[in-house]
This record gives C-alpha cells, structure tokens and sequence, in this order.
C-alpha cells in the first residue's frame, strides 16, 4: 500500500470542495491507498509537508465539503521551478505517496505537467482534476466551477434588473469576474425570460471595446427602456489590445488595474448625462454556496472520482476532461486529457457564441451554458408601466 497527495491550486470555487469529497471516497477503503493526505495551504502547504489524513477526520465533516465555498484544505500561488519540483519529489518519497491529484486551472495544470514529468522515474502518478470559473481550460467542454459562478452571475443580474425596473432611472453596470475570456460575463445572458429582459448588454474581452459604439448603444437603450443593465468583463480590451482602465500597482509578477465597471458608469455619466452606477460581485460570486449548481456539484465530485480511478489504472501526466454527448437531456462523459495540452493555454469564446453586433451572446451560447446551472433561476412577477419616467439627471 502507498498514500495519495492531493493539492489546490489558484483561485477556489464552490464545488472545488466537490471534487476533493470525490476523490476522498473514491480512495477510501482502496486496497491500494492507506493514507490520503491533503496538501494545507496548496503548493505552499506541500512544500512545507504541512498535510492532514483523511482517514483521521470524522465522515461528517468529509460530508460537509460538497456543499462548502472556497477550499477547505486552502490553496496558493507560490511561484515554482525546477529546484521546488525536486524538492516535491524527495518530499513524495519520504512519505511514501505514489498518486498525486493536483485540482485547479491553467497555472495548476502547468504544476501538475511539470511535477508529472520530474515523478515519473520514480514511479510517481501525477493527475490533474479541471476547475476554474472562467471555464478557460482547453480541451474539455467546460471545467467544474464555471456552472455555479454562471448560475450565480445570471441569477444576480436577474435581481439587479427587476430593481432597475422598478425605478428606472440610470444604467447599472455590472463587473463580471474573467480577465483574458468572457465566460462568466456571457453566461448573464441566462438572466433574460422576455424580449427587453436584461442584460441590455454584454461586452466581452474577447471583443475590442469602442467607446463610441457603447455610448450610442446605452444612449439608444436609455431612451427605449429607460433604466439598463450592462455586463462587461473586468477584461476590456481597446483595438489595440491594450486594457481600457489604466494600472493602478504593479509588482514583480503581477499588475493590477482599475474597475471596469467603474470606468464605463463615469462614462455614461459625464457623456450621456445620465444616472449610472457598478456593481462588481468578484468573490462573492464564486464563494456563494448559496447558489451551487447541483450539475456543477454533480461533475466536481465524479472528475475526483475519475482522478482517482485514473491513477491507480497507472495513468499519469493527464488531466480529467469532461465531454457533452447529449444536450436535451444533457448528458455527459468523462475521458482523459494529456496534460501537455492544457498547460497554460486559455480557451477563449469561440466565434459563434459571440453575437455579430459583438455586444451580445448568441442562441448557440445560451443552449451550451443553460444545462451547467442546474435548477432554473427564479420568475418574477412585473406590470408594465403605462407612462416613462425621465431619468436624465
């Protein structure tokens, strides 16, 4: 018998958690496995050879992490290189792990690859489990994660435009988390019921900002239906690709910008002279458990389950894909990756779920996106005014 590793990486999702309870199950009581241990604080934490036992803790609160936020063993970005995955080789041996499970997105892909091939002599199975919001990782159709942020992201629009609607009287701009890709942004659009319904408008990374055309485009809503509903990505991009809110701090290995949200509220306000304000959920978002996707929960815990069942087949350097094979049902299955082909490369919104206007998302996008949220977001009773209010300021 050997022991099993496993490691968080990056930002945590609502069903991260999920995926950790999956594998756990799947290890315990595994003739192959005796300890399955949790790496406490992420590659810092396996540095550190700072681990709890599984085995140790009671079943009620294992029970408790496929509904709980965040990650419950913690997670990092501590930068790696080639001496930091020398050191986690020594580290596996000394403790006798022979399956690592890192669960992340690109940057924890990346790990996972590069730990992969630096344990394979020693016969090491590394493995990767896919989750992140932004559902940028490649190959596999959707990563566990992006289902409750989309869930929560059009159920929270939802709820901003029926207060819009009740006093219309400004544009409300609404910040979605995504930096490089537009995922979380155009899954907003699962907010509309009826013709009119917000979001108004959806500006995606992947699309370069004009500031012309978004200033007509409100001004044009404004005047039709009085208060607006705006989604746009932390990510904006000019036609020169350049960020549309200038940095306010950098450091050696990060830069950090403005809000978006922000930037394009004091725009309608000082061009358009109207009312207008941002919203910006950012974590809120993915640490709302409130909101889980039970799809998503679903997925998180069978990719643990997969990981695991990959690794004791002696598979290593690949990470758990999901693939749709039905839509209405939705059904879907799981297969394995090469980590080489998800190692840091971002999948962005391909061409035909972006609307040709460019400032929305089209049917083929609200038909992938619907099933990932579960249960339906709620309906909302409205009775149309018969006279507009003016809501210049």
């Amino acid at each position: 018998m050997s022991n099993m590793l496993i490691v968080h990486g990056g930002g945590p999702t609502v069903v991260i958690n999920a995926s950790l309870y999956g594998a756990i199950m799947e290890a315990k009581g595994n003739e192959k496995i005796e300890a399955i241990y949790g790496a406490l604080g992420g590659t810092a934490g396996f540095l550190n050879e700072d681990f709890v036992d599984f085995n140790k803790e009671p079943q009620e609160k294992i029970e408790l992490l496929k509904t709980t936020p965040a990650t419950a063993i913690g997670t990092s970005r501590t930068p790696l290189y080639e001496k930091e995955y020398k050191k986690m080789v020594e580290i596996l041996i000394k403790h006798d792990i022979k399956y690592v499970l890192f669960n992340g997105g690109n940057g924890t892909m990346d790990a996972c690859g590069n730990l992969a091939k630096v344990a394979k002599e020693h016969d090491i199975k590394v493995m990767g489990i896919p989750k992140t919001i932004d559902n940028d990782l490649a190959v596999t159709d959707h990563s566990p994660g992006f289902g409750s942020m989309a869930k929560y992201i059009a159920t929270s629009v939802s709820e901003v435009a029926q207060d819009v609607r009740a006093m219309p009287i400004h544009v409300s701009i609404v910040e979605a988390m995504g930096r490089n890709v537009g995922w979380i942004t155009a899954a907003s659009a699962l907010a509309r019921k009826n013709k009119d319904d917000a979001p108004h408008m959806i500006l995606l990374p992947e699309v370069p900002f004009k500031e012309d055309e978004f200033l007509e485009k409100v001004e044009e809503l404004y005047n039709r239906l009085g208060g607006v509903v705006v989604v746009a990505s932390e990510g904006l991009k000019d036609e020169q690709g350049k960020p549309i809110v200038p940095p306010i701090f950098k450091t050696e290995r990060a830069t950090y910008f403005g809000d978006v949200g922000s930037y394009l509220a004091e725009l309608v306000i000082k061009k358009l002279g109207i009312k207008a304000r941002s919203e910006k959920p950012g974590i809120v978002g993915r640490a709302c458990a409130t909101l889980q996707s039970s799809v998503d929960r679903d997925e998180a815990i069978e990719a643990g389950r997969e990981a695991v069942r990959a690794t004791l087949n002696g598979n290593t350097g690949m990470m758990v894909g999901i693939k749709r094979v039905n839509n209405d049902p939705y059904e879907c299955e799981y297969f394995l990756i090469p980590i080489e082909k998800v190692m840091m490369d971002e999948k962005v919104m391909p061409e035909e779920f972006i609307h040709e206007n460019g400032m929305d998302v089209t049917d083929s996008f609200i038909r992938y996106c619907k099933p990932l949220i579960g249960e339906d977001i709620p309906e909302y009773a409205y009775f149309e005014r018969n006279k507009k209010i003016d809501n210049k300021i």
